[in-house]
């Protein structure tokens, strides 16, 4: 399979490998909840390669759909959601991780070297059912078909839908160097082969349809005189004599009044199929009096009910999320079949509080003015907004300068150890549990305080006491140190991993 070559990439294609896990610092103020948590809805505020990141723990193999809008690096420098890659976040990046070589870039490169890492996290964390759907213009479609089937896999593209774009008003060129661009595409991955669409449909007015009667073939039983006429040859009619007098007794069998041949009416559905052709709807609205460039929820709603149907309990993410309409399309649908799906919101920008956050608060609440009745009264929900924090890294574990708490760090040491999703629920701290895995009862011995971690160790006798309590299933122990012999932790079924020295994933 063609891979995509560009300058830059030898230092990100496994850049997402060594990005530290941080934590993730609730905002009570900022959110809109009694109780904040990671299972709630989503708004996290910080880079998003950072913040996809700090997600995996709770939520690899987890995410049904995936929604994105990235920069379509158009140059356009004046677009307030920095629709290019000289973004001074992004910019920053590239200068951090790429280096020296970054000045030389192309903006293609950019986008690239911006890209592939985010992609890659973001596959981790779909589901194996799971589709991914981003939007991207004529500037970078060609180079993201090609970086997708790398990460993806060419047999996991699904296809790609054009959708119309604003139309702009040319009237005052009197020539032009190209022609206008009337739609953008997004592009439709999935994971595997294990992920089925909902066949899209629209509306439409019933139509009265009226077909010929006969059909190929010789059968003696359907071959009989009808409105004075036989079957055509080596033809017979569609139906038995009864049920053709039925029909006609009904009106939906009669003579054609040109041919005056037999024809029978159609049940015409007032729905029909929609294909990759989307330019019924567009891709933008400006409805919410927001900066430009928000999507239209119409939009994001169509894409949503490809994935679901009677699955009400997904979970969708937006790491570009921009205005937040991929939270209003998840909130709107809830509330129309009473589903509980969950929405994922990642925001680099400063205004990720009060444009992002704020859409959303309004949503939920309501908007007095609104022409959607809907709206008017709010659609109900919670969310919990979140920071981007420390990273959780052996040289501050070290250092003793940012020391993560208990919960977060049994977090990090859980997914990175079993690379399944946590459960907060079943930690209890006091007894220095963390949880189950497939393989193991897992516990660990920590306090954010650094003398603690001088001076705490697994002992032979704590060892032994902990297969007690366990019975016969295998153990992994997270500690600063231990006294005692790796013969006797073999005997026991003790996989012991040293804090903060070897947090590391234990195979098998």
């Amino acid at each position: 399979m063609p891979t995509i070559e560009f300058k830059g990439k030898s230092f990100v294609q496994n850049h997402h490998l060594a990005v530290p896990f941080h934590q993730l610092v609730p905002d009570k103020k900022k959110s809109l909840t009694d109780n904040v948590s990671l299972h709630d809805n989503l708004i996290i505020h910080g880079d998003n390669l950072i913040a996809l990141k700090a997600l995996l723990p709770t939520y690899a193999g987890k995410v049904k759909c995936i929604y994105i809008d990235p920069p379509y690096n158009t140059g356009n420098e004046g677009w307030v959601y920095n629709d290019k890659v000289n973004s001074p976040i992004i910019k920053e990046w590239i200068g951090h991780v790429v280096g020296k070589e970054g000045e030389d870039l192309t903006r293609h490169d950019k986008w690239l070297c911006m890209m592939m890492p985010r992609l890659k996290l973001l596959r981790e964390l779909l589901a194996d059912d799971g589709a991914i759907f981003i939007s991207i213009d004529y500037n970078e479609e060609h180079n993201l078909r090609i970086l997708m089937n790398e990460i993806f896999g060419e047999s996991n593209f699904r296809n790609i839908v054009s959708v119309s774009r604003v139309k702009k008003n040319i009237q005052e060129k009197e020539l032009m160097r190209a022609l206008n661009f009337g739609y953008d595409s997004v592009m439709f991955y999935s994971k595997s082969d294990s992920c089925l669409l909902v066949p899209p449909k629209k509306t439409q007015k019933k139509l009265e349809r009226w077909h010929a009667f006969d059909a190929p073939g010789v059968r003696p039983t359907m071959e009989y005189d009808l409105f004075g006429y036989k079957p055509p040859r080596n033809r017979h009619w569609m139906y038995e004599e009864a049920r053709a007098n039925e029909m006609i007794a009904k009106g939906l069998l009669r003579m054609n009044p040109t041919s005056l041949k037999p024809q029978y009416k159609l049940e015409e559905s007032n729905e029909t199929l929609i294909d990759t052709n989307w330019t019924d709807i567009q891709e933008s609205s400006s409805k919410w009096n927001f900066p430009n460039g928000e999507k239209n929820v119409d939009f994001i709603r169509r894409i949503l009910k490809l994935v679901f149907s009677k699955e009400q309990n997904a979970i969708i993410l937006d790491s570009f999320a921009g205005s937040g309409t991929t939270a209003q399309a998840v909130l709107e649908l809830n509330k129309e079949d009473g589903g509980n799906r969950k929405f994922i919101l990642v925001e680099m920008e400063d205004y990720a509080d009060n444009i992002t956050a704020e859409r959303v608060r309004r949503v939920i609440k309501g908007v007095p003015n609104s022409k959607n009745e809907l709206l008017k009264q709010g659609v109900g929900g919670t969310f919990s907004y979140f920071d981007l924090g420390d990273p959780i890294e052996i040289s501050s574990i070290l250092s003793g300068k940012t020391l993560p708490t208990y919960l977060e760090l049994a977090r990090y040491v859980y997914y990175t150890a079993t690379g399944e999703e946590f459960n907060d629920s079943n930690l209890n701290e006091s007894k220095n549990y963390i949880g189950k895995s497939m393989n193991y009862d897992i516990y660990m011995y920590y306090k954010p305080d650094i003398e603690y971690l001088k001076t705490t160790a697994l002992t032979l006798d704590e060892s032994r006491n902990l297969r007690k309590k366990a019975g016969k299933r295998p153990l992994l122990v997270f500690a600063p140190t231990k006294y005692v012999e790796q013969t006797e932790l073999d005997n026991l079924q003790i996989t012991f991993c040293q804090l903060p020295f070897e947090i590391y994933k234990v195979k098998g």
